[in-house]
């Protein structure tokens, strides 16, 4: 797939967003499948699966090679992998950022063994 990664991640990530694209591509993790492979379990059109299909192609998640009669829809591994990347990078960030918070806040002397002398709740007067 052509362009820059971060439109490619943005259009994989867009059509994702649907449910319907999102189970297709889960069921093409286990091997490619046809049109009509694909739309079995859905209770819409077969158009409207094709249409799934266009914006899954449109982003670089899968590709269509002509076999014969058949046309069989392949998961392109690449585009996952650009995805899980840019997940993976973002989450040890956070990650590291939430262990530096733990650091900080383990650092703190606590409530308990903080020393004080003066009674702020009245209790003397």
């Amino acid at each position: 797939m052509k362009g820059h990664p971060e439109d490619r991640l943005s259009r994989a990530f867009a059509a994702l967003s649907d449910p319907v694209r999102r189970d297709i591509v889960a069921r093409l993790t286990v091997g490619d499948a046809t049109v009509n492979d694909l739309a079995a379990p859905y209770d819409i059109s077969l158009q409207a699966v094709s249409k799934h299909l266009k914006v899954l192609e449109e982003s670089g998640l899968v590709t269509r090679r002509r076999e014969a009669q058949r046309r069989p829809v392949h998961l392109e591994r690449e585009a996952l992998g650009l995805m899980t990347d840019w997940i993976d990078r973002h989450q040890r960030r956070a990650e590291h950022r939430m262990a530096r918070l733990e650091e900080a806040l383990a650092d703190l002397p606590s409530s308990d063994t903080t020393t004080g002398t003066s009674d702020t709740t009245g209790a003397d007067r």
